[in-house]
């Protein structure tokens, strides 16, 4: 047999007097997020990004322009009048059932402001007085209001328009929208919740993948502390 083969047999034999190999040491297993979990994150981030959009783009708008309504003129446009009110009107307005406090006007003259005012009282409290029906009209971006002078039988009126711009930061605000406005508002600030937090879980997901996470989370909580702190005076 060549020489060449005898030593190669020789190499494949083991040494039986050898130290047995130290087996490899498992690899610490560091706790991730089950795909379960990290599947339902990106769904409910996703769901509540899409319910926030339009309602982020409106808030953050109007955010600005609020921030800045003391450069932003807007001469108010103002309406008035007045006009003599038929008489079924009237009765209607003198019945002993429509002097209860702060109940809306009969239908009869909401109706009759409605097609002859151009303005709508249906379901607005009215206050009333001794000789007068009183009706605020408060609005998103605009005021107003109608009297009914009872004894003199006559409607004065008057209302204000402050432009889109106030329209939407009274939107902003909640002022004067009604009920099922404020119930968005709230099931909005809800869904920004859910988008936030859902948000911070999955930057702690792919956090040790883009080192700049943390360092830009902190700052976004540092940053208006120090102004806060720092800037703002009370």
């Amino acid at each position: 047999m060549p020489s060449g083969s005898t030593a190669t047999s020789e190499r494949e034999v083991p040494d039986r007097n050898a130290a047995p190999a130290t087996p490899p040491r498992p690899r610490k297993r560091t706790r991730r997020i089950t795909p379960f979990w990290a599947k339902q994150l990106h769904m409910w981030h996703w769901m509540s990004s899409a319910i926030c959009l339009v309602g982020m783009l409106l808030f953050a708008v109007t955010g600005i322009t609020l921030n800045h309504a003391g450069s932003i003129g807007a001469e108010p446009k103002v309406v008035s009048g007045e006009q003599p009110v038929p008489q079924p009107v009237l009765d209607a307005l003198r019945a002993p059932g429509a002097a209860e406090s702060r109940a809306p006007v009969p239908k009869i003259v909401a109706g009759w402001a409605a097609d002859s005012l151009g303005l709508s009282l249906a379901g607005r409290p009215a206050e009333r007085s001794e000789g007068e029906v009183y009706v605020p009209l408060q609005r998103p971006g605009g005021d107003g209001w109608v009297a009914f002078d009872t004894a003199a039988g006559t409607a004065t009126w008057e209302t204000s328009d402050r432009g889109w711009i106030a329209y939407l930061n009274d939107l902003h605000k909640g002022r004067d929208t009604g009920t099922a406005w404020r119930w968005f508002i709230d099931i909005f600030a809800a869904a920004c919740v859910i988008f936030s937090l859902t948000g911070f879980f999955l930057l702690t997901l792919h956090a040790r993948h883009r080192r700049s996470t943390w360092p830009l989370v902190i700052g976004g909580l540092v940053g208006p502390v120090l102004l806060i702190v720092l800037l703002v005076h009370s």
